[in-house]
This record gives structure tokens, sequence and C-alpha cells, in this order.
């Protein structure tokens, strides 16, 4: 083993200590400082290192939904509920003897289910189709829905407003004397029209 030299030993003739190359030592110049401008001096490194893990998370958390959304449209066939085919309401094997039973009813030659069981002016319509789209897929997905199915409340209220607007001419001496009070389901008697042998 080699012992470690001592200062002495090292030293040169001018009396100064030698030193290898790889331990010279870089002389700095000093650079006068910059004066920052007060909005450099609020914004610190660790607040933005900060910032960046909350936008990467919801960057993150947002492509997964969308991810999940895209995914769940595309496998459920989405883009069939946009259309009024009948045919696209028995994406879902609980709808099968309700599509069965309108193919057999007196309704068949002249509506469609969204004639029926959607609101006639544009809005109720998007807003009605995204409401029971949402809620169907919620109940199908958990499978927390009676088979048959049952129309819910709301559904019968726009079932009953769209019979009373296709017959108009017919009712308009059965509705109601003043707007929004009761009155007789148009199924109560009328139970095959849109569903025959239920």
């Amino acid at each position: 083993m080699i012992a470690p030299r001592s200062a002495a030993q090292v030293a040169g003739a001018s009396g100064n200590v030698l030193q290898p190359p790889y331990l010279k030592v870089v002389e700095r110049r000093m650079e006068p400082s910059i004066p920052q401008s007060s909005d450099n001096a609020t914004k610190s490194p660790a607040g933005w290192r900060r910032f960046g893990r909350v936008s990467l998370f919801f960057v993150v958390l947002v492509g997964m939904l969308v991810g999940l959304g895209t995914f769940t449209f595309g496998y459920g066939k989405g883009a069939s509920y946009m259309s009024s085919d009948p045919v696209m309401c028995i994406n879902c094997h609980a709808m099968q003897s309700h599509f069965d039973s309108w193919q057999h009813s007196s309704h068949h030659h002249v509506a469609v289910c969204n004639d029926c069981h959607l609101p006639h002016d544009a809005i109720g319509k998007w807003v009605t189709k995204a409401d029971n789209g949402f809620f169907h897929s919620l109940a199908f997905t958990l499978g927390n829905y009676k088979d048959p199915i049952q129309i819910k409340p709301r559904n019968k209220r726009v079932t009953q407003s769209t019979c009373v607007d296709c017959h108009k001419d017919f009712v308009h001496s059965m509705l109601p004397a003043v707007k929004g009070e009761d009155m007789q389901s148009c199924v109560h008697c009328h139970a095959d029209v849109g569903h025959a042998q239920r």
C-alpha cells in the first residue's frame, strides 16, 4: 500500500504545493447580481411544482374519464340512440318484449318509439333522451331494474302529452278546463294502442 504524501513532500522548488490537475480549483469571476422583478420573486419553484402535480393529476383524471366515456359510448352503441329507428331500442335485451309488442300494435305503422316516448319540442326531446339514456345505462350496468321494465311517472307524463299532441283534434273536449289540472290518462282506456298484448 502506498502511503499518502505530505504537503512538504509534494512541494516544489518554489515552495508552492503542487496539486494534481484534477484537484485544481477553477476561479470564478463574481458577476454583479441582477435584481429580480417582483413577479419572479413571488413565484417559488416549490409552488410551480405543486401546481404542476395538481395539473398533471387533473389532466390524467380527465383523460381517464373521457377514455372510459368513449369506450362505454362505443361499446353500448351510443350513436344508434341519436336516431329515431325503433330497432335501436332493442340494443338492450330488456326492451325486446316492448319492441315485439309495439310491432303488433295499431300504432306500428304511424308512430315509432320516439313519437310516443319523447316530447315533440326539440329541447324537451333531447333533455328527455339524455335523462333516460343516463338512467337506463346506469340501471342496466348495475342490474337494478324491473323485468319487464316499468315506465316512470315522469315518462308517463311525457307519453300522455304526446298522445294529446297527436290527437288534439279529437280530445280537445276532454282536456281540463284549467291548464295543468289532471285528466284521465289516455292509456287507461287505450292500453294496447302503443304496445299490444301486454
